[in-house]
């Protein structure tokens, strides 16, 4: 990988809170697979095989009219991604009961320890996303439930289901870093119960779970719905974020086309993660 050439996108945000957090899960959505905050906002960096014309087209807080967004890009080679995150990533705590960390970082005295190398992958639990997902699922019965983690980037989630008690789990992923780092994240926490694939909503053909999880980006989440609810047993439950409060009516209008009822929102800084039974 050490001739992969990269493009740095150099964002400058007023005020910087709650912006720089929202650029960058809409970025890390896109396709983006490293972030530096910085004093004047944050670089974002992604594969140059990987970008298109259009990739800031879809990141809605470009055109938000709350934060003045500016930025510059030029192409770079590849930087040493594991000493940039190492100096950014910071262990969470999440309701007391579940601590995400890295291998360096000292254990804490919490319920269920996550140990992760995030890497490139989207999914450490400091995104209000990974957050709240992580509070359902601490909420949740999960004994011997069958789970999918549709969109596991670091595996995190799927991680933290099998702590509960779940399992068979499967963890998909259509990015190949995603895939490979959750793999190294489910043998790293002796996770026994997780199948990590890569692939999107087609791999789910014949599959069926008790509950389904799928922190992913609005434009998926409806346009896939349909597969997950027919791969969804009766009774089961669906975890849904990724998305705005604004997003909520549009969300829960495809979720009731097929029979999916709205039970449960969280909401951390105008994003939620919803809860639907089938």
């Amino acid at each position: 990988m050490s001739n992969t050439i990269y493009l740095g996108y150099y964002f400058k945000v007023k005020p910087l809170q709650p912006a720089v957090e929202i650029l960058i899960a809409e970025l890390g959505y896109a396709g983006f697979e490293s972030f530096v905050e910085t004093e004047e906002g944050v670089t974002a960096y992604i594969q140059k095989d990987e970008w298109y014309e259009t990739i800031l087209d879809d990141i809605q807080i470009l055109n938000s009219k709350e934060f003045e967004i500016s930025f510059t890009s030029e192409e770079i080679e590849q930087t040493n991604w594991n000493a940039e995150w190492e100096k950014n990533f910071n262990p969470i705590i999440v309701d007391d009961l579940c601590s995400v960390r890295a291998p360096f970082h000292e254990k804490p005295n919490t319920t269920y320890d996550i140990i992760i190398e995030p890497k490139m992958s989207f999914g450490t639990g400091h995104h209000e996303t990974t957050h709240m997902m992580i509070q359902h699922i601490l909420k949740h019965e999960f004994t011997d439930k069958s789970v999918l983690d549709m969109g596991c980037g670091t595996g995190v989630l799927a991680i933290l289901t099998e702590m509960k008690g779940a399992k068979p789990i499967d963890a998909i992923d259509y990015d190949n870093w995603c895939y490979l780092n959750s793999l190294e994240n489910v043998e790293r926490n002796n996770a026994n119960h997780i199948t990590v694939i890569e692939g999107d909503a087609s791999v789910l053909t014949g599959k069926h779970y008790d509950i389904i999880i799928a922190n992913i980006n609005r434009n998926i989440l409806l346009n896939d719905m349909k597969t997950y609810t027919k791969a969804l047993n009766a009774s089961g439950i669906l975890f849904l974020s990724g998305f705005y409060n604004d997003d909520i009516p549009i969300i829960e209008a495809e979720c009731n086309k097929y029979g999916l009822k709205h039970v449960e929102t969280l909401e951390r800084n105008n994003w939620v993660a919803l809860k639907f039974q089938k």
